[in-house]
């Protein structure tokens, strides 16, 4: 059992994405930090009527945290979100737990309603905030 394990790791040094990711790692010959390009947040996509898309910037996040309760939503529905009344347009944002302290990346999807509404999360989203599925969460919510 020792030496299939041995192999297997033998064999897996030669696959070009191992070898990229401890190139980046550990500093190797072919390691070139990759430059970082500043651009405006875009939300939407609009199509015109030649046929062009144009991309439509999204207005600035808010600072600090915002403050809701949320429940679970629709588990059949895949991906880590949350469907908010604190936003107005779709955006990546994070919550963080106000009792586990865990935190999420997730994209917040507005939907109508009062800020003060509540929110609805993903099951994975829940999953990652370390929090029981048939309870209500105190999250703090800051936008990217």
């Amino acid at each position: 059992m020792r030496y299939v394990a041995l192999v297997s790791l033998v064999l897996m040094t030669g696959c070009d994405s191992i070898r990229a990711t401890s190139d980046r790692l550990f500093g190797g010959a072919g390691a070139q930090p990759e430059p970082v390009v500043a651009e405006a947040p875009v939300d939407a996509v609009e199509v015109d009527d030649a046929g062009g898309i144009e991309q439509v910037a999204a207005g600035p996040g808010w600072t600090g945290a915002r403050q809701t309760i949320a429940g679970l939503g629709d588990p059949t529905k895949p991906g880590r979100w949350m469907e908010t009344p604190l936003v107005q347009v779709e955006r990546n944002g994070r919550v963080v737990s106000r009792k586990t302290g865990a935190q999420a990346y997730v994209t917040l999807i507005p939907v109508p309603g009062d800020p003060g509404a509540g929110s609805r999360l993903s099951l994975d989203a829940m999953r990652a905030l370390l929090e029981p599925i048939d309870q209500l969460v105190e999250l703090d919510v800051y936008a990217n």
